[in-house]
């Protein structure tokens, strides 16, 4: 059990965004055994053992990188990890980062939860690390994750055929988000 309270980085609607934290392994490597959720990431599912991936999580966590950050998301009302976010390929010189997300916990698709968590990593990342642009890459058959991101404020940019897999480029800019805030 982790002895202290994780730092808490942002608190949406319906989602809190805190940091990663060993306890998170079994979940964490339950959903990426999962062969559908692997698919939703145009990858297969992990084959290294739980010590393994539990070993290599202890290892991110101790020593970050600022160029990849991983944030567990919790229902907020119940403290429930049920997914993460990740921002990854951050250039401090364009002041953009590519965005990633698992909703793990299946009973919290389809609810709002990934749209909430998603704009909520939105503002953390246009106002604490000032990024000015954030996009991504979603499989162009998954129309509920593009919904999601639509609503979070993404707009489609262009196709992308890469390693075998179609998707589409989106991406939101800071002043989209933020408008007169910024």
């Amino acid at each position: 059990m982790t002895s202290t309270k994780p730092t808490v980085f942002a608190t949406g609607q319906l989602v809190t965004l805190r940091e990663k934290q060993a306890d998170d392994a079994r979940r964490d490597y339950e959903w990426r055994l999962d062969t559908e959720l692997a698919a939703y990431d145009a990858a297969r599912p992990i084959s290294m053992s739980f010590r393994a991936f539990a070993a290599t999580l202890s290892d991110e966590l101790q020593s970050p990188s600022m160029y990849r950050r991983s944030f567990a998301i919790e229902d907020s009302e119940s403290g429930r990890h049920i997914g993460n976010v990740m921002y990854y390929g951050y250039d401090p010189v364009r002041q953009e980062a590519e965005l990633g997300i698992t909703i793990g916990d299946r009973d919290y698709w389809s609810r709002g939860f990934g749209t909430d968590a998603v704009a909520t990593m939105l503002l953390y990342l246009f106002r604490e690390r000032g990024l000015q642009r954030v996009y991504l890459h979603t499989l162009s058959w998954n129309h509920r994750a593009q919904a999601a991101f639509t609503r979070a404020g993404f707009r489609f940019v262009r196709a992308v055929h890469r390693d075998g897999y179609d998707f589409q480029l989106m991406e939101v800019h800071r002043a989209e988000v933020l408008g007169a805030e910024d």
